[in-house]
């Protein structure tokens, strides 16, 4: 007998495709975000999931699940499973890594430059008929070339970012709870230091860490006061990295010049001082949002949960002290 297997929102077909080759498929390519409820009720009888970040799966709903012996998340996160409950319950958790750092890193610099130089403001200004003549500080912004970039969190992505900064010949600082090897520091020409001295010598921060409990709220009012008055902020991470009500505040007293944010604390709720401020350039979580790239996560978690089903090892296995497989 085929293995049952739940799709709960919509994927790029070739990850369907794949899937109904190898089990039998419960998917209605929506968009529709699945409760408890319906998601326990949908995954009666499967023994995989190829979820997303907006299917939350805590302990509550975890302990519920029967038969499941995979999650595949769509992501290169995870915070949407609660991973020490999956792992008392022998589930396999899965992801997406790798395949977005190039396309992330590319939305993390657009974010950037678009908010230093002004460029959503500059776009509204001319389609609303303002624009009259040229002036000499028409919409000034900041330079983004030899200044420096602050980058917490030195994975693949802050990796990808600090590769950028270097075409914009900027001095790249960073702060991670784990020291980069010296030859990744010498090639990327890279400063470890502390947090405070980042957030006070940077003219711009990337936030590229995972959400936990020591990352949520990274950057609240104490942090930003330590900023530059013309710094730019930048978040392609998870949205409770930042408090958001304090970078409102942060930016609407002017304590930093500018953010670029593609993701927020309650998606896809957004603060709503955010939303009256024109110097926070906003994204609806977009920054893997290349076709190639959300049609390679799809199918790699298809390929994850696939894999699991036949018993071999999951090539992106998160809980990896479960497998005690060949």
């Amino acid at each position: 007998m085929r293995p049952a297997l739940l799709v709960t929102r919509r994927i790029y077909p070739e990850a369907v495709e794949y899937l109904r080759r190898h089990a039998e498929v419960d998917y209605a390519g929506t968009d529709d975000v699945l409760s408890p409820e319906q998601l326990l009720e949908r995954a009666r009888g499967k023994q995989a999931i190829v979820c997303q970040l907006t299917d939350k799966f805590p302990a509550e709903v975890i302990e519920r699940l029967e038969g499941v012996r995979v999650l595949a998340n769509v992501a290169v996160g995870y915070d949407n499973i609660d991973l020490a409950a999956a792992t008392r319950k022998g589930i396999l958790v899965t992801n997406t890594p790798e395949v977005l750092t190039e396309t992330t890193a590319d939305f993390a610099f657009a974010l950037l430059l678009a908010a230093a130089r002004r460029v959503v403001e500059g776009h509204l200004f001319v389609h609303s008929g303002q624009w009259r003549r040229w002036a000499i500080d028409l919409l000034v912004g900041q330079d983004v070339h030899h200044r420096t970039l602050g980058i917490f969190g030195m994975g693949r992505i802050g990796q990808a970012v600090a590769r950028r900064a270097r075409g914009f010949s900027m001095r790249v600082l960073y702060h991670d709870v784990h020291r980069a090897p010296a030859p990744l520091e010498a090639e990327l020409e890279l400063e470890f230091c502390t947090k405070e001295r980042l957030l006070e010598e940077s003219d711009f921060i990337s936030l590229h860490v995972p959400l936990t409990e020591s990352t949520r709220r990274l950057i609240g009012a104490a942090e930003l006061r330590r900023m530059k008055r013309t710094a730019v902020l930048v978040n392609t991470s998870r949205g409770p990295v930042v408090d958001e009500a304090a970078l409102a505040e942060a930016l609407a007293r002017g304590v930093i010049a500018a953010a670029g944010l593609d993701v927020f604390e309650r998606e896809p709720e957004v603060h709503p001082r955010l939303l009256e401020l024109p110097n926070v350039v906003l994204a609806p979580h977009i920054a893997s949002a290349s076709v190639e790239t959300r049609r390679k996560m799809s199918l790699m978690a298809a390929e994850n949960a696939i894999t699991a089903l036949e018993g071999r090892r999951p090539p992106n296995l998160v809980n990896v002290e479960l497998w005690t497989g060949g």
